[in-house]
């Protein structure tokens, strides 16, 4: 069939509204859960307590009070560092890098369609050694905490050393002291076992952040539902549907 052959008739259009009305209340169903699934993992979200003093916070973990956002400084308490780089770090690492050399076979097509085949050098620094260290014990909210507890701010580069021919030491560290605000559990007198920080948001802009993206899910459903439908009707009317006249 060809689609200037295309014809419409009535009990098709009367079928493909059959189809249409099943696969919405299909979809209505699928939505329906996907946004009870949102509701349910927000739920933490919205029902968590917002603190931001030293006091509140202490009390809340020794009376269990669950979820909370807790906006404060979080910083090392025995800050890390390597002799030849300036600052101190909750965490760093050193990756010794070498510059190598490498070969690639290239294939190319010229204007008349005949290929081409040649060997190509490149250079790529490359990782040949890494270390690292962290403290071992953080400060948040004026309260210590052993290192795992928190999940720290990702690492940024800090410096990059020669180290000889071909060879350099590339740092990268999370600095000493940040200001943000921790998701967590507060129970047993402690914080849950790594809690996530969110550097450089207050309690109120943490939980925006945590549901925001939540929100969305319904609508990018219902646009690929919606195209998922019109392509099903399309190929209903491509086919021929003789057995509707029968």
């Amino acid at each position: 069939m060809y689609w200037d052959d295309f014809e419409i008739t009535k009990r098709e259009i009367l079928a493909s509204i059959g189809i249409i009305a099943v696969l919405l209340v299909i979809g209505l169903g699928i939505s329906d859960r996907i946004s009870d699934k949102i509701a349910d993992k927000n739920e933490k979200y919205n029902k968590a307590i917002k603190i931001e003093n030293q006091e509140i916070f202490d009390y809340g973990m020794r009376t269990n009070v669950g979820n909370a956002f807790v906006y404060g400084e979080l910083k090392a308490v025995d800050s890390v560092s390597y002799p030849e780089i300036n600052g101190e770090y909750i965490y760093i690492r050193k990756v010794t890098e070498r510059y190598t050399r490498h070969t690639r076979t290239v294939t190319t097509t010229d204007s008349k369609g005949k290929t081409h085949t040649r060997t190509e050098t490149y250079w790529t620094w490359d990782a040949i050694d890494s270390e690292s260290k962290h403290s071992k014990e953080l400060l948040f909210c004026e309260i210590k905490f052993p290192y795992k507890k928190i999940d720290i701010p990702e690492t940024k580069h800090i410096d990059t050393i020669s180290t000889g021919y071909h060879l350099r030491d590339v740092y990268y560290g999370t600095e000493a002291k940040h200001k943000g605000t921790v998701f967590t559990k507060l129970k047993d007198g402690t914080i849950s076992d790594k809690s996530s920080f969110y550097k450089d948001q207050k309690a109120e802009e943490t939980k925006e952040y945590l549901t925001k993206g939540e929100k969305g899910w319904p609508i990018t459903f219902w646009v690929a539902w919606l195209v998922l439908i019109a392509a099903c009707v399309i190929g209903f009317y491509y086919f021929e549907n003789n057995w509707l006249e029968e």
